[in-house]
C-alpha cells in the first residue's frame, strides 16, 4: 500500500533522514522505533506530506506522490504527538470543525461524528469542554479527530504520551480494533515497547537518521539469539556494584530499572561467579538472578545503545 523509498531529508548540515526505505501492506500495524533524534518524526512528516524530502520517493499504491500529496492527504490520518485541539470548544464542536475542514457533507458529518464518538467512548460526555477533560480523554479526541474521513491508512505518532493506564489500555484496544475489524493500515511509534509488542506485525528500528533493522517481532529479537539477558534483582542499587559490571569482560549491554540491573551476555559464558564476587566487593546484597530470552527491548538497546525513553 505504502513504500518509502532512499528517502533522505537535510536540513543544513544535518541529514535527519538518510536513505531510508520502508513499506506497509494493507491491513498491517507497523511500528517505528527509535530514540529520539533517531528521524521518525522528520519521516513522518515526510509520509504525511508536511516536509518535502530532500531526495527519494513515498509510494501510493505504485504511484509516488511528492507532486501529487492530495491523494495521501485524502486517505491519511494522522494522530499527533501533540494534542491538536481547541480546548474552549465542546467534543462535538471540535469534530465539527475538522469535519468541515475534512468537507465531509454536511447530512454524512452527523452521523461520522456519532460514529466516531462511540469508537473512542465519549459520547457521553460530547457536549462537555474539551479544556475539561483528562489527558487521556483529550488524546482520544485526539484520535476521533484522525478517524473523522474515515481513512485507509493512520499515523499516530506517541498517541499515548503522559496519560493514565486506564486511558492507555482503551487507546490501544481501540487500536487494535480498528486494524481487524476495518481493516485500517496504521504505522506506530511510541516509547512504550510493550505497545509496540502488543500492536505491531512488523518493526522498524531507526537511529542516526537510518533503519538499522527491520522485520517480523521474533526476527529482530533472533538478533540476540546467542545471547541471554541476566537480571540482578538487588536490596540497595550501588554505583559501585554498576561500575565494576561495566569493566566485566563480555557483557554486551546493561540497562537499570531499578532495583533491577539488566545484562546481556553470551550464552556460553557463565558468568555468575563473577557477578557475585563483584556484589560481594561493593557490598551489594543480590535478592534474585533470573536468566531470560532478550526482550525486544534488549534488542533496541544492543542496536542503538540507548533505551527507548531516552
Amino acid at each position: 500500500m505504502l513504500e518509502v523509498v532512499e528517502l533522505t531529508k537535510h536540513f543544513k548540515n544535518n541529514k535527519a533522514v538518510n536513505g531510508v526505505n520502508l513499506y506497509l501492506e494493507k491491513g498491517e500495524t507497523v511500528g517505528l522505533l527509535g530514540p529520539n533524534g533517531a528521524g521518525k518524526s522528520t519521516t513522518i512528516s515526510m509520509i504525511s506530506s508536511l516536509v518535502k524530502p530532500s531526495s527519494g520517493d513515498i509510494r501510493l499504491r505504485n504511484e509516488s506522490i511528492i507532486k501529487t500529496p492530495e491523494k495521501m492527504r485524502k486517505i491519511l490520518g494522522v494522530v499527533p504527538q501533540e494534542i491538536a485541539l481547541y480546548m474552549e470548544l465542546s467534543a462535538r464542536e471540535n469534530l465539527e470543525l475538522f469535519g468541515k475542514i475534512y468537507k465531509i457533507p454536511s447530512k454524512e458529518l452527523k452521523n461520522r461524528i456519532d460514529e466516531v464518538l462511540e469508537i473512542i467512548g465519549l459520547k457521553d460526555r460530547q457536549k462537555e469542554l474539551v479544556k475539561t477533560y483528562s489527558g487521556g480523554m483529550q488524546r482520544r479526541l485526539n484520535i476521533g479527530v484522525a478517524l473523522l474521513h474515515e481513512p485507509e491508512l493512520i499515523i499516530m505518532d506517541e498517541p499515548t504520551v503522559g496519560i493514565d493506564p486506564q486511558s492507555r489500555n482503551y487507546i490501544l484496544e481501540t487500536v487494535k480494533r480498528l486494524n481487524t475489524e476495518k481493516n485500517m493500515t496504521v504505522l506506530y511509534t511510541s516509547h512504550y515497547m510493550e505497545e509496540v509488542e502488543f500492536l505491531c506485525d512488523r518493526i522498524y528500528i531507526m537511529d542516526h537518521g537510518k533503519v538499522i533493522a527491520s522485520g517480523e517481532k521474533e526476527e529482530i529479537k533472533s538478533i540476540l539469539s546467542a545471547e541471554q539477558t541476566i537480571a540482578i534483582k538487588v536490596e540497595m542499587l550501588k554505583g559501585e556494584f554498576v561500575e565494576s559490571l561495566k569493566i566485566l569482560p563480555n557483557i554486551r549491554n546493561i540497562s537499570i530499572k531499578e532495583p533491577i540491573v539488566s545484562i546481556i551476555v553470551p550464552k556460553k559464558i557463565n558468568i555468575l561467579k563473577d557477578l557475585f564476587k563483584v556484589a560481594e566487593e561493593s557490598n551489594t546484597n543480590i535478592i534474585s538472578v533470573n536468566i531470560e530470552t532478550p526482550s525486544l527491548e534488549d534488542v533496541f538497546l544492543h542496536l542503538t545503545g540507548r533505551q527507548l525513553r531516552n
